[in-house]
């Protein structure tokens, strides 16, 4: 199971009647800090933890402490002092040297703290505001388009300060190629908690059983495909079919789209070709193409360069500077 909020708040929906449940966030730092204010993770009866709110070093005592809200079915508040030598937090190692805050709020039938109206909004991709009134065990979620701000901050309101947490699904990638450089992009996408969704109207291609962490396989790259990026939501877009007719005939289509970014594979030339091919001019694409796609790590086998593209995806939806790739070997 991946850490992405959408993968834990699965886990919790379907247990969240077996056993008690405590939501852990970091609602503020000092300093340098492993995760952000917004950062969550649940704990349940059986101590079994899902995402984390450190590297690592403090989920013990955190998981020891959720055994105390879920007791006294109120707030514990905790924070780790890493510059302290007398705090626990320096005992335990911690490396980041900065102060966390993190607020640990009992679940039960009665209330979720909004976590299910969350998860149903995850579920078909609905982006939002999650606010939790800190030091209380009050929480709700609403649904709003949201893509700018992503760690969570305090807002002061009469009753206190609440945190306001950014909800942004994670990143859906539509791969248009089913050969074999594709294997790893799906595999490591899924490993990120990533969605994809893989087309390929060949056959011998993009075969489910060379697939199986593929949310979806589509077999039309036609007007189609505009109607499924708007209802699944998918933000971007990798052109890897080694195919110029299926590479332009795609590029030709998504142009209508509402992607908010493109990869694509190959040499900056083979890019030139297509859009010549296509009769679309570059600045008149809605969305920025990267060509050649990814980062330059200095990659050549296939799970290098499923790294590279997907580390360039990350940093142009987390609007993160990142090097583009040089080059890339022709086809």
């Amino acid at each position: 199971m991946s850490n992405q909020l959408s993968a834990m708040l699965r886990v919790w929906q379907e247990n969240k009647t077996d056993t008690e449940w405590v939501l852990g966030t970091v609602y503020r730092t000092e300093g340098s800090a492993y995760r952000k204010a917004g950062a969550m993770m649940l704990i349940n009866g059986n101590g079994q933890q899902f995402g984390l709110l450190s590297g690592g070093c403090l989920e013990a005592d955190i998981i020891r402490n959720a055994r105390r809200a879920m007791v006294t079915n109120k707030t514990v508040m905790l924070v780790y002092d890493g510059n302290d030598e007398d705090d626990l937090s320096f005992r335990l190692g911690v490396g980041c040297g900065g102060k966390v805050f993190i607020m640990l709020q009992p679940l039960d039938h009665a209330n979720d703290l909004g976590l299910s109206d969350l998860c149903d909004a995850l579920m078909v991709r609905q982006s939002g505001l999650y606010f939790q009134k800190v030091g209380d065990t009050r929480g709700y979620f609403k649904r709003a388009d949201h893509t700018g701000q992503r760690t969570g901050y305090i807002e002061n309101r009469s009753d206190g300060d609440w945190l306001v947490t950014p909800i942004v699904p994670e990143p859906h990638i539509l791969i248009v190629g089913g050969g074999l450089d594709a294997r790893p992009v799906v595999s490591i996408a899924h490993e990120m908690g990533w969605k994809t969704t893989l087309v390929d109207p060949r056959p011998a291609n993009a075969r489910p059983e060379h697939f199986p962490k593929a949310g979806t396989i589509l077999r039309q790259i036609d007007t189609t495909l505009v109607d499924y990026v708007a209802q699944h939501r998918v933000d971007t877009a990798i052109l890897m079919s080694h195919s110029i007719h299926i590479d332009t005939k795609a590029l030709q289509i998504l142009k209508s789209s509402q992607l908010r970014h493109v990869s694509m594979l190959g040499p900056r030339h083979r890019f030139v070709d297509v859009l010549e091919r296509a009769e679309i001019a570059e600045p008149a694409l809605p969305f920025p193409v990267a060509s050649p796609a990814g980062i330059d790590i200095g990659g050549q086998l296939p799970e290098s360069i499923a790294l590279s593209m997907l580390s360039g995806i990350h940093a142009a939806l987390y609007k993160l500077d990142a090097a583009p790739a040089l080059a890339q070997a022709a086809e």
